[in-house]
């Protein structure tokens, strides 16, 4: 069943829409119906309907509106407009917008149930090519030979001369000729990978008995997130999409030089393609973006942050697209180690827990009981190993003298130690309280950001045009990071905490004051008079007229 909203400010023709039709029999569901384009909105966001059917005439935002912002916003979700013969010029406007199907009114159940067919055609074929798996496989077989994955590959795992960068891009034809370039990396999300040590050890033991079908089905899904990433960067002329191990990097390749415009085209794809890989395939991908980077010879470290993005998912979540930028500081430039056991070290203190800390400590010890090396190497080792743990404090935003005191000198620590196993217990003890305060660090900051938000609605709620855009760029943040914080931080949404303010300062404006309705909604920050006055309703299950009455008994 292909889920669907219906839009339409008259409730006899609404109700007549959803009378008349056999929904199952036309492999619909209507999931739920709007009286107008701004309440449709909510509803869109909160059911990612596959259709919304939407009269063009209405109170508050018309269907052309609420069309344009469904384009923008999910690309993806089909569009019935319902039209009269006198509105051509909005017709017009709906082809150049490329609504999939329009009905005119008056029209019958018939003619309705005509577009409802054409429709169901347009999202069967969409899941057909995208489900297509033999078709992906040779999709696959045939886009990336094995010269072009290496380079690929190289190009954001190793030091190449700009020369050689090129010569092979032009002989792989591979595009790379730009100004700016951006490192994101896709990522399918096992819900197996979540929870304690011991599930995650349970995990692993049913996927070793189930290894072949998993790494069949894995290489199948993995075929599929490529073809469907491919597509949506190739419309937008993005850059490239290849596999890289067990992920899919994205390399956005821009004739913009501004940092910023390049990470706004960037993450509108990314999101169409999350959006995209969930409706689609039914499974959900996290996506790691990385920083911008000015020359095609350091690939590598754009793809490092990216990755490192990826593992703040275990914070936030899955489903979603995360940028390096939104969750570290990345103002000076860190200290870059290629070493594995390093990088596993430092995503540990930030991100993981305390089993998975002793465990790391442990292998990493073990490495210097099991080789035979000198004491300077060992030295080194040590130096190494501190140096990795304060570049997690660094990336962190964390003041060391926070965790150990201002008169601490840790490069003089390694000197005093009398054994190995007392070297562990001091590298293991300073890990565990840098890894508490980053934790607490990062707790604060959601918190700060939070109260940042909720005292710039409270100081600007009587502007109409106040939106999530305007208050992510007073944080200098992105919308979709601050949209996951505060509805953890708060179990609302900011468009519900707005409305909330809204509401409260209308209802003491009604006690308190004489003003008329339209003044109060004005002032309360409503352009539309009418559509305060729905809202109020809404909110209150009374009009403001009737509350205000109904306080003064």
């Amino acid at each position: 069943m292909y889920k669907l909203i219906l839009v339409e400010d008259e409730e006899e023709v609404r109700e007549g829409i959803i009378q008349e039709i056999n929904w199952a029999e036309q492999g619909f569901e209507v999931i739920d119906k709007a009286e107008n384009g701004k309440e449709a909105m909510d509803m869109i966001e909160r059911w990612l309907p596959d259709v919304v059917v939407t009269d063009i005439k209405m109170p508050f935002m018309d269907g052309m509106q609420l069309s344009e912002w469904i384009r923008e916003k999910y690309p993806t979700t089909k569009i019935i407009i319902l039209t009269g013969f006198d509105e051509f010029e909005y017709a017009q406007k709906a082809i150049k917008m490329h609504i999939d199907e329009y009905v005119l009114k008056p029209f019958s159940a018939g003619e309705f149930i005509q577009a409802l067919v054409v429709i169901k055609r347009l999202i069967d074929e969409e899941m057909e090519r995208k489900e297509n798996i033999h078709t992906l496989q040779e999709h696959y077989r045939q886009s990336l030979p094995v010269l072009r994955e290496v380079f690929l590959a190289a190009l954001v795992t190793r030091k190449l001369s700009k020369a050689e960068i090129y010569e092979k891009a032009s002989n792989y034809n591979v595009r790379l000729q730009g100004q700016a370039f951006l490192v994101s990396v896709i990522s399918l999300d096992n819900p197996g990978e979540q929870g304690t040590s011991e599930d995650r050890t349970k995990a692993q033991n049913l996927a070793l008995q189930q290894s072949l079908k998993y790494s069949r089905d894995h290489e199948l899904k993995r075929f599929a997130v490529l073809n469907i990433s491919e597509e949506i960067v190739d419309k937008h002329q993005l850059g490239i999409v290849y596999l890289h191990n067990d992920q899919l990097v994205l390399l956005t390749v821009s004739q913009d030089n501004k940092q910023e415009a390049v990470m706004k085209r960037t993450m509108a794809v990314l999101e169409e393609i999350r959006q995209s890989i969930e409706k689609y395939l039914k499974f959900t991908v996290t996506i790691g973006v990385g920083t911008v980077s000015k020359e095609v010879t350091d690939l590598r470290y754009p793809f490092k942050d990216a990755v490192l993005a990826l593992d703040y998912r275990l914070i936030l979540g899955n489903n979603r697209v995360i940028c390096i930028g939104d969750v570290e500081a990345r103002f000076i430039e860190k200290l870059r180690f290629d070493e594995l056991k390093e990088q596993a070290l430092i995503r540990c203190i930030k991100v993981g827990t305390l089993p998975e800390l002793n465990e790391i400590i442990d292998e990493l010890f073990l490495d210097i009981v099991d080789t035979q090396i000198s004491f300077k190497d060992y030295q080194i080792y040590l130096l190494e190993l501190l140096t990795a743990v304060l570049k997690a404090a660094k990336d962190s935003g964390t003041e060391l003298d926070a965790i150990v005191g201002a008169d601490f000198n840790p490069f003089a620590e390694l000197h005093r130690f009398t054994d190995l196993q007392e070297a562990k217990r001091w590298m293991l003890a300073l890990c565990t309280k840098m890894m508490s305060c980053i934790a607490a660090d990062r707790q604060y900051s959601y918190r700060t950001l939070v109260d940042k938000a909720k005292d710039y609605a409270k100081a600007h709620y009587q502007d109409s045009d106040i939106s999530i855009s305007k208050v992510c760029s007073f944080l200098h943040i992105s919308t979709g990071y601050f949209s996951s914080i505060f509805k953890k931080e708060t179990k609302l949404t900011f468009v519900s905490y707005l409305m909330n303010i809204r509401m409260e300062a209308a209802k003491e404006l009604l006690m308190t004051t004489d003003l008329k309705s339209f003044e109060i909604a004005e002032r309360v920050g409503y352009a539309e008079p009418n559509y305060f006055s729905f809202t109020f309703r809404k909110h209150f299950g009374m009009s403001p007229k009737e509350y205000r009455n109904s306080s003064k008994d």
